[in-house]
């Protein structure tokens, strides 16, 4: 049972962020009508895809909150070095 602790954290931590990110980005996704655009909701599930995958890399602490802030304040462009410069592995789950 201890063997499922770390990963029970980790999950409550990416629900939290997970929520925060749908919270502070969902706002800046609204057309002029008051309904999503169609980049928006692309752009906030490609985020959200990024910031689970950094979860799951065997990177040090630092390294991991680094790419989340990167990606959280710079949600196009973070998203784009994320993907393109991050030395990303394979994941640990």
């Amino acid at each position: 049972m201890n063997r499922f602790a770390p990963i029970a954290t980790r999950l409550s931590v990416a629900a939290s962020f997970l929520l925060l990110t749908l919270v502070a980005t969902g706002c800046s996704r609204f057309s002029d009508s008051g309904s999503l655009s169609l980049w928006g909701i692309i752009l906030l599930v490609l985020d959200v895809l990024a910031l689970i995958d950094v979860f799951r890399q065997p990177w040090t602490t630092g390294k991991k909150i680094l790419w989340l802030a990167i990606i959280w304040f710079m949600p196009f462009l973070g998203l784009i070095l994320y993907y393109l410069i991050s030395g990303r592995g394979k994941s640990n789950l």
